[in-house]
């Protein structure tokens, strides 16, 4: 007889993962990041426990997007006060003082809401430099452009 394992939060395995983000294009490697995040790339992966790894980001500055969208894509929010939306296109975002954000809206609208999706995001560092300060932590570096070239067919 077959059984389904269900993980439980103490015997979960986190690894420290190191992904450099540049000239990546964000879509596809805010994907993998989700990914990793929810710990679906794991035998034991259970929905509803935080299976995933800790993930470095690195270098978010200087992500891509392909086609228009650099310049026709829309990032919006409210003031809260009638009328209040505002909206800023990509460009500006990376050009601006916290480029990061664009991964990070990227990853976070592709894990679930709710308290485990926000438990999972606190497992997500991501920085604009090179320089980050979980060296301690010894990160295993991720090769996410292998990962789209192997995927990719005739490549």
């Amino acid at each position: 007889m077959k059984t389904t394992v269900s993980a439980k939060p103490a015997e979960v395995e986190k690894k420290w993962l190191l992904i450099d983000a540049e000239n990546l294009v964000v879509g596809r490697l805010a994907s993998i990041i989700a990914n990793r995040l929810r710990g679906k790339h794991k035998a034991i992966y259970t929905p509803h426990v935080d299976c995933g790894d800790n993930i470095i980001v690195i270098n978010a500055d200087k992500v891509r997007f392909t086609g228009r969208k650099l310049t026709q894509k829309l990032y919006y929010r409210h003031t809260g006060y009638p009328g209040g939306i505002k909206e800023v296109r990509a460009d500006k975002v990376l050009e601006g003082r916290f480029p990061e954000r664009v991964l990070e809206k990227a990853v976070e609208r592709m894990v679930p809401r709710g308290p485990l999706g926000r438990q999972q995001m606190r497992n997500l560092r991501i920085f604009k430099g090179t320089e980050h300060p979980h060296v301690a932590q010894n990160p295993e570096v991720l090769d996410v452009a292998g990962m789209n070239r192997k995927n990719k067919v005739g490549a």
